[in-house]
């Protein structure tokens, strides 16, 4: 079984001006599609095959740099259009407003944080917010492609929110400003479908 590319559940546009429309026809189109492409190609034929993606990258052989790069752009870019929004924005409520409290003592210190992740991850990776099992959450960065899931990255447990830092994400609208590209994703975050995530992953 093949995995294929998810449609977006929004207009290429809807999340202008935070996110312009060439770049989400460009990341989505051609970058997410590759990864999932390659994806495709690097597990054809092999026990991996007919494997969710979670399984996958659960299981991985960090050796494996087609599988890793591929499974984990497609992995993470898929997570990464479902927790955006046109009617994004605001604070999170409910048990993961509590979550975010009890490991940052406040939404704004947990943004801090987040920010920061984004930040200051050297090159290209990626931001979280993971759930680990008890509900447990935890913010953590990982390069390339990488992410939390994987045997022995950064802070483990399920991503439940995450920020591209690539440039191809953000260069077309922001060029080098990504603190303002950062500052610009919380504008967009759909906070109950992370809720959502949450709750299933805790």
């Amino acid at each position: 079984m093949s995995f294929e590319l998810p449609a977006l559940k929004y207009a290429h546009d809807a999340l202008e001006p935070h996110i312009d429309k060439r770049t989400m026809e460009i990341h989505h189109g051609k970058h997410h599609a590759g990864y999932t492409s390659k994806l495709n190609a690097a597990i054809e034929g092999t026990d991996l095959d007919g494997k969710s993606i979670e399984d996958i990258l659960k299981n991985l052989d960090m050796s494996n740099g087609a599988v890793r790069n591929n499974g984990g752009g497609y992995y993470n870019h898929r997570l990464f259009w479902e927790v955006m929004s046109p009617n994004g924005g605001g604070t999170p409520s409910g048990e993961l407003a509590d979550a975010i409290n009890e490991a940052y003592g406040s939404y704004d210190a947990f943004k801090e944080a987040f920010s920061n992740a984004a930040k200051t991850q050297f090159g290209s990776g990626w931001a979280w917010l993971c759930v680990h099992p008890g509900g447990k959450v935890e913010v953590c960065s990982t390069p390339n492609q990488d992410n939390p899931m994987m045997p022995g990255v950064t802070c483990g447990g399920t991503p439940i929110l995450g920020l591209d830092v690539w440039e191809h994400a953000y260069y077309l609208n922001y060029q080098n400003r990504r603190p303002d590209y950062v500052e610009a994703f919380f504008n967009v975050i759909d906070w109950d479908q992370v809720a959502s995530y949450y709750s299933s992953n805790k």
